[in-house]
């Protein structure tokens, strides 16, 4: 029987993780999976070793302060990849700490699959080397990947985007207003983020947004794995807060605020007008400004290789922009459709394989 470690380190990276496993058990029923992950990876058959949530950290302050607690949990892992000696090890983002056990797997002589690699390409690029020394093979779900990896003479599959997989798995909910006691004013979709520190530092800003618009209704998409308690500014602002339902949310919404990472791109296959916001500490945001080696940071204009959404980092993200972009979503015709058609040029470069499936016989033919 086949024994593979799985590794990812946050919720989107689990979700994908999740789908990968899904696929290789489809592939071959007998096949046995341990590793690092989140409660989708434990749902789809993952004997969890560790739970995501209890190493989570983002931003290089925060993951200075925390490195005591990120070194406790590399040596646990690492422990217990060794008594468990599984016949590949992969990968799911998570780059940081992902590289390390990489590294750590390679020397153990264990195959390493990287499912969706560090974004090298963004800051330091010679990391791509390192990534070389250490993998056995890099999957890609961005299109733009494989053809910067070529300069660092490594073969990289582009095997598609894990979104598509799920959003194509996704059915609407018939009763979605009633369900939540909704009006039918146009919905302004709030995503604060997956992350405690991110929606400490974005969900204020986003609320003050709701006096600016009394003809619509501000919705928060809230995530489950977090103390409800963070959602508490919204609530007693009178915004109405759904747990779980994202894509029913974007499916119905006119408008959207996201903050940068992979609802960026999910609110764009959903074809919602959005504007992308940031902030993180200011020594974090310093450091980033100056390690950063690309034009913009959030998926939808990276993909497309040009501004599709506009972006609201740090200090740009103010409530008055906030309320600038929105007006123009609403009453600019001609600006609403070039965002449109962007999202059309995001398509056509994703394509249309299934991601998961995919990787799944790419590395069950090494394995």
């Amino acid at each position: 029987m086949k024994k593979v470690y799985i590794i990812s380190g946050e919720r989107s990276g689990d979700l994908h993780a999740s789908n990968l496993v899904l696929a290789m058990k489809r592939l071959d029923p007998e096949i046995s999976f341990r590793g690092m992950g989140g409660s989708y990876s434990e749902e789809a058959g993952v004997e969890l070793a560790v739970d995501y949530k209890d190493v989570a950290l983002m931003g290089f302050l925060e993951v200075v302060l925390g490195f005591r607690k990120v070194i406790k949990y590399l040596n646990l892992v690492k422990n217990d990849i060794q008594k468990y000696r599984p016949d590949a090890l992969i990968l799911v983002d998570y780059g940081g700490f992902n590289m390390k056990i990489a590294a750590y797997a390679k020397e153990q002589g264990i195959a390493v699959h990287y499912y969706i690699p560090p974004k090298v390409w963004a800051w330091n690029q010679n990391r791509a080397l390192q990534l070389k020394a250490i993998t056995h093979q890099i999957y890609s779900i961005l299109p733009f990947e494989p053809e910067f990896f070529e300069k660092f003479g490594m073969k990289v599959h582009y095997v598609g985007n894990p979104l598509l997989d799920e959003i194509s798995k996704f059915k609407t909910h018939d009763f979605f207003f009633q369900k939540n006691e909704l009006n039918y004013l146009p919905i302004i979709a709030l995503l604060p983020g997956s992350r405690k520190q991110e929606i400490k530092g974005m969900l204020d800003k986003m609320i003050a947004l709701v006096k600016e618009f009394p003809n619509a209704q501000f919705v928060v998409a809230g995530v489950d794995s977090l103390p409800e308690s963070l959602y508490a500014p919204a609530k007693s602002a009178g915004i109405k807060l759904v747990f779980n339902q994202t894509y029913d949310l974007l499916s119905h919404a006119t408008a959207a605020v996201v903050t940068s990472g992979t609802a960026t791109l999910e609110t764009a296959l959903f074809r919602v007008p959005q504007i992308v916001v940031y902030r993180t500490s200011s020594i974090s945001y310093q450091i980033a400004k100056r390690l950063i080696r690309v034009p913009f940071i959030s998926l939808p204009n990276l993909i497309a290789g040009k501004e599709v959404v506009k972006e609201l980092i740090q200090d740009d993200f103010s409530v008055g922009n906030l309320k600038n972009e929105l007006q123009r979503i609403f009453t600019n015709v001609v600006y609403k459709g070039e965002m449109l058609q962007g999202y059309d040029l995001i398509l056509e470069k994703i394509g249309d394989q299934s991601a998961s499936d995919t990787t799944a016989k790419y590395i069950l033919d090494s394995i």
